[in-house]
């Protein structure tokens, strides 16, 4: 009896480690993506959509992506490839070339 209350205590703790504890931590990234989510960020959504967001909303974020603006929600950016302070190298920022 003891054996099987110890082996389910056991489980438990696996499950929480495996399952849980590493979705609560990627729900913290995401809420902190979110929040410091600004203008001019380059981002990438759920859909796969690469866009420079142009406003941030309450629960919505228009996005410039080629010659579309879109505004989709906050919750479908997953990712911040390119911080709006940040200049990648080789960007002159006059956005186009004289060669």
């Amino acid at each position: 009896m003891l054996q099987q209350v110890g082996l389910l205590v056991f489980m438990g703790v696996v499950f929480y480690f495996l399952l849980i504890r590493p979705q609560r931590v990627r729900a913290k990234q995401q809420d902190s993506l979110l929040k410091n989510l600004k203008s001019n960020d380059r981002v990438v959504t759920s859909s796969g959509i690469v866009g420079i967001v142009i406003s941030v909303k309450e629960k919505s974020v228009t996005l410039r992506s080629a010659d579309s603006k879109l505004e989709v929600l906050k919750s479908a950016v997953t990712e911040i490839t390119e911080k709006s302070g940040a200049e990648s190298p080789g960007t002159s920022g006059s956005g186009s070339s004289n060669s």
